[in-house]
């Protein structure tokens, strides 16, 4: 018995953006780190990124492939409203697009035993 494939599908699920490797570079103005570490294992490699976020994701594949813990996304709600930083009305298809090449990128990034987390309302 052959199994049945199911497939979320969109007007537009084809068109991807073409993205090319990207550089980030660190702004010392806005750079905090601890004086000094603690123990041996503290991290001084966390990162807060300024700009649009699948270029950030793309900026961070190379490096951090297979190495991220945990993710964080809160992204639009898609519930047709518009607020002061955003527009939260996109079409239910450009939504999922721009979801999609997101989470694909964030798929690469997780370790085996990472997670990622999604605010999907502001309830």
């Amino acid at each position: 018995m052959q199994k049945q494939k199911l497939e979320l599908t969109w007007i537009g699920k084809e068109n991807r953006p073409r993205l090319e490797p990207r550089i980030l570079l660190e702004d010392p103005a806005r750079s905090y780190h601890a004086p000094h570490r603690v123990t041996e294992h503290d991290l001084f490699d966390n990162r807060l990124i300024f700009g649009d976020n699948l270029l950030a994701l793309k900026a961070l594949e190379q490096e951090f492939t297979g190495k991220v813990k945990c993710v964080f996304i809160d992204p639009p709600y898609n519930t047709g409203s518009t607020f002061t930083h955003y527009d939260d009305g996109l079409e239910h298809s450009i939504w999922l697009g721009l979801m999609r090449d997101r989470l694909e990128i964030i798929r690469k990034l997780l370790s085996e035993d990472g997670s990622l987390w999604i605010t999907i309302d502001d309830n």
